[in-house]
């Protein structure tokens, strides 16, 4: 019993709580956004924080900060509210209690009391015997003499769902069809025997009494699915849930190396991309190329154009390679197309403290907006824009050796000296101007524009890439850009 065709749409995300939130885990979050966004659908934003030794109200928090800065906004869940509250799994103990002991009097479920030990020494006979190693089925059907015998003995039992003895199908919204046989599905712990409730038991509960119609998720749980199935047949006859949810089973994003991308890498955490400067509508664009695309032909794209076009069986199963560079490329695209204005207010963060290393009062808000639609054509990530314009709001450029001796050949003296003369006399209103002097000055040398302006491009900025340099020298200004090829000369001379 699947989630009946043109029935509301309503998915979920139910993430928990615990470190810095993973790209994988965004991945997931887009399409289920993108997903509830093209049906009209509802999303639900679900906390699964019932692990107390991993969660913390610091994840919690930046988790919530980290979804409004991505610009997902859920119909359902945390500060939002909705029909199915509370949001958090540790505020709902009681529901999935209560379902627990409808499981145990229906005979869906059986208290196992076997002891850790005792199921690994039957583990290992199993597959030494060539058969699955799951759980055994030895307390299913236990006498009342063998449970008086465990409880003398102190054991405190965990409470299993009893699997049915079937093969279950079902249609995989991203992988179609899938059977899994019984020997495969054995049956499986629901509660602790401190009586915490399991995950295995509250997320489909939750989903049961939140009235999900669509699962996508990765890969990594496909296993659990048919055990969800068996639950949710359970959870329909006791009256908890309405339907089975339909499935869909994520690829996996992988790393280096081509091994699934995990929270122990660095490039896996969503505020490393946050810090450097990378803009919502770029990670996300590029995020949606791992496992799906708009066209064969068109990387870069708006969220509304995704969201017009989501279908997540066009989601492809095999695993998708997370490739830093590209992200990058497209993030550079995604500032471009911004409007001069959003670029400029965006990069903010990045002219002050504690990025900036100049002085508070150094900085020119003129120079930042006359200097501003040059730079956009450059960056990749807004923090690039520190390095860019620091030769505008410091004292003197920053000294990189490297940069000059790679731009100070023999005779750069003389080139400077004929620059400087070309670019006091030139016209300081116009950028083609100064390029016309410095291109005069290359020419009394024998030289090229490329090659006459790199001593002049290190003399005033310290570098021998960055913004376009005549643009630049035009919003520095006459008597800084001639004093900075004077302290050049004077360098050279000694």
């Amino acid at each position: 019993m699947a989630s009946a065709p043109g029935s509301p749409v309503r998915v979920r995300f139910c993430p928990s709580p615990t470190g810095n939130p993973h790209v994988g885990l965004v991945r997931t979050a887009l399409f289920n956004w993108a997903f509830a966004k093209h049906h009209q659908g509802t999303l639900v934003f679900r906390i699964e924080d019932t692990d107390a030794a991993r969660d913390s109200e610091e994840s919690y928090t930046q988790l919530l900060d980290s979804m409004r800065w991505l610009g997902f906004d859920w119909d359902e869940g945390p500060e939002v509210g909705g029909p199915h509250a509370p949001y958090r799994q540790s505020q709902r103990m009681d529901l999935y209690k209560d379902v627990a002991a409808k499981l145990l009097d229906a005979g869906h479920a059986y208290h196992c009391y076997c002891s850790q030990e005792e199921l690994d020494t039957r583990r290992e006979a199993a597959r030494a015997a060539g058969k699955p190693s799951g759980y055994d089925g030895h307390c299913r059907e236990l006498t009342d003499a063998q449970v008086a015998e465990y409880k003398a003995q102190g054991r405190e039992p965990i409470v299993r769902f009893r699997m049915p003895d079937e093969t279950i199908t079902f249609t995989d919204l991203v992988r179609g069809e899938l059977t899994f046989t019984p020997e495969n599905v054995p049956d499986y712990g629901i509660v602790r025997a401190n009586g915490a409730p399991l995950y295995t038991l509250v997320n489909p509960v939750d989903d049961a009494l939140m009235e999900i119609t669509h699962v996508l998720r990765g890969e990594d749980l496909l296993s659990s699915t048919p055990r969800q199935i068996a639950l949710y047949k359970a959870l329909i006859e006791l009256g908890v849930a309405q339907q089975i949810p339909s499935f869909g089973h994520l690829p996996y994003v992988m790393g280096e190396g081509n091994k699934k991308l995990s929270k122990r890498d660095p490039q896996s955490s969503l505020n490393l991309y946050r810090e450097r400067g990378f803009l919502p509508e770029g990670l996300l664009n590029y995020l949606s190329l791992l496992g799906w695309s708009l066209s064969a032909d068109q990387d870069v794209f708006t969220i509304d154009e995704m969201i017009a076009a989501f279908d997540v069986a066009d989601v492809n199963p095999n695993p998708a390679r997370f490739d830093l560079k590209k992200c990058e490329a497209i993030n550079g695209d995604h500032i471009r197309m911004l409007d001069v204005k959003d670029f400029t207010e965006r990069c903010r963060p990045w002219l002050q403290a504690p990025f900036a290393p100049w002085a508070p009062e150094a900085f020119d808000e003129a120079k930042w907006q006359a200097i501003a639609p040059h730079a956009q054509t450059r960056l990749k990530v807004l923090s690039e824009i520190t390095d860019n314009v620091d030769f505008l709001f410091l004292p003197e450029p920053v000294e990189d050796e490297a940069s000059w001796t790679k731009a100070m050949k023999e005779g750069s003296d003389a080139l400077l000296r004929t620059a400087r003369e070309k670019l006091e006399a030139a016209d300081w209103t116009s950028a083609e101007s100064l390029k016309e002097a410095v291109l005069a000055a290359g020419e009394a040398h024998g030289l090229k524009l490329g090659k006459a302006q790199a001593p002049v491009r290190v003399a005033v900025t310290g570098r021998t890439v960055g913004l376009p340099l005549f643009e630049s020298l035009e919003v520095l200004g006459k008597e800084t850009t001639l004093a900075r090829i004077d302290a050049a000369l004077a360098k050279l001379a000694a």
